[in-house]
């Protein structure tokens, strides 16, 4: 027998046992998937924004289906509109889901995935965690940083309260909020200020503000070259992403390197961790700095902004609600002084005007799409390892199992003991977005000051538009415009200026 011969016949035997082995293999049994599947691109051709309205329409059209299957080009996906089957996942696989897929975005941005919010489960992982959570979160290094919080509210009151002092004024509050998350954001990690009268400079400001709209907006998650590999080689997507990874990694090390040269040290985030790096040289690299700034900046801006701008935009359209909180400021707290941090925790419907606004407008309303590491079992389906996995925490916040009237802005449902934990906005497992609390308390402490000093009223008789607009945080489509009139405690503030103490 000759070397052709053996071979063909070697060949032959190969595809004859895959053959076998896979005609033998059980089939998996996938949840239900919308028809129309096509070769090659399977429903890649059906996904239309918003993508968690698009999801919902799916299960819906699939008798509710509280798990549906998706095949993306070469990606299966499974996307959960069930608050069960999201427990399950986060509690009996929560390990096995504790990935996150490759993507273009998360490769070459995220330092080739080795941040925290895209770092795969695992030792590397778990170090950043217990970074992030000793050094950056814990209560005693965010309140450390409280008074940052406290001065760029103040400043936000003050820059209101000038022009709307003698009577209501027109004001764009997204442009506001965005200047107030982002000087809150840069000035723990750096000291840095980037909006107002103490800028310092405008065109690292105008820099930064664009690179995070650049990720956070972007494509909002439909990168087709992520799911069909060969359409990488026709555009210009990854060398796109490639550039804004160099240029974000660029200012990100101008940061660390400016901290590093300054011959006094203050108590800025950046300064706290290359102190640890002097002593713990392996675990605080520049790169794992940078890695953890990333993040803040990325994951700590549009979400706490967006979210601000959801909320005041319900109280405009429900000036029943908005009164009631602001009476539950005056009858505690009265009008000799700001409502502080502490006093969050006494404002229990301030707290669920907080929570309400979550559950109807997710800064993520898919969370972070999650990766099976090996084989499972979700929902009675089975799940083959390496399957993508979306939560659609909007849809299951909007549940009429689970929630009465569940379109309607209703804070006092949370008067009932329970119902805060069916809230998902940050995750649930080991997953969850760490910087929770800190969102919690800088929302709280920024919208009870607007209520507490100022009166708002709508621009015009029509409701606040409330539809979402494209990208990855839900952003509202429509910028907000609110009249707003000061009230006494903020022109008490204004008069005192800077001699004001909180």
């Amino acid at each position: 027998m000759d070397y052709l011969q053996i071979s063909l016949l070697s060949i032959f035997l190969f595809f004859s046992i895959t053959f076998l082995y896979t005609k033998s293999k059980p089939k998996p049994k996938f949840p239900p998937s919308p028809a129309n599947s096509l070769p090659v691109i399977g429903h890649l051709h059906l996904m239309k924004r918003p993508f968690h309205r698009k999801f919902l329409s799916f299960s819906q059209s699939l008798g509710n289906a509280p798990i549906i299957h998706l095949r993306l080009g070469h990606r299966h996906v499974y996307v959960v509109s069930s608050r069960t089957v999201a427990e399950e996942c986060f509690t009996i696989n929560d390990i096995v889901l504790a990935n996150w897929p490759v993507m273009m975005m998360n490769k070459h941005l995220g330092y080739n995935a080795k941040h925290m919010i895209g770092a795969s489960y695992g030792d590397h992982w778990r170090s950043l965690r217990r970074i992030t959570a000793s050094e950056i979160f814990s209560s005693h290094r965010l309140s450390t940083f409280l008074h940052i919080c406290k001065d760029e509210i103040r400043r936000l009151i003050l820059c209101l309260s000038q022009d709307s002092l003698h009577g209501f004024v027109e004001v764009e509050m997204k442009s506001l909020f965005t200047n107030l998350v982002f000087n809150n954001i840069i000035r723990i990690i750096a000291g840095k200020q980037y909006y107002g009268d103490d800028t310092e400079d405008e065109e690292e400001a105008k820099l930064t503000r664009q690179l995070v709209s650049e990720v956070v907006a972007g494509d909002g998650g439909r990168n087709y070259a992520d799911y069909l590999s060969f359409l990488g080689w026709f555009t210009d997507t990854e060398a796109r992403i490639k550039d804004v990874a160099h240029r974000f990694d660029a200012f990100l090390q101008k940061l660390i390197d400016e901290k590093r040269a300054e011959k006094e040290t203050s108590q800025t985030m950046i300064h706290h961790l290359l102190s640890l790096q002097e002593t713990q040289p392996s675990h605080y690299t520049d790169v794992i700095i940078k890695q953890i700034i990333l993040d803040l900046i990325v994951a700590g801006t549009d979400t706490i902004s967006i979210t601000l701008e959801w909320a005041l935009s319900n109280l405009l359209n429900h000036q029943e609600v908005l009164m009631k909180a602001r009476i539950e400021i005056d009858e505690k707290f009265g009008l000799d002084r700001l409502v502080d941090e502490p006093d969050i925790v006494n404002l229990p419907y301030l707290q669920n005007i907080m929570f309400e606004t979550l559950r109807l407008y997710p800064p993520a309303p898919l969370l972070l799409p999650h990766l099976s590491s090996e084989d499972c079992e979700v929902g009675g389906y089975d799940m083959p390892r390496g399957t993508m996995l979306l939560m659609n925490v909007w849809a299951m916040q909007r549940d009429p199992e689970l929630w009465k009237d569940p379109e309607q802005f209703k804070p006092e449902r949370f008067d009932k003991e329970g119902e805060t934990q069916k809230v998902m906005a940050f995750g649930l497992g080991r997953r969850a977005c760490p910087g929770a609390g800190l969102a919690h308390r800088f929302v709280g402490l920024a919208l009870g000051s607007l209520v507490q000093c100022f009166e708002w009223e709508r621009s015009g008789v029509e409701l606040i538009d409330m539809k979402e607009g494209k990208g990855v945080t839900m952003p509202k489509k429509k910028p907000l415009q609110a009249m707003c009139k000061t009230r006494f405690l903020a022109s008490k503030l204004l008069v005192a200026n800077e001699n004001y103490s909180f």
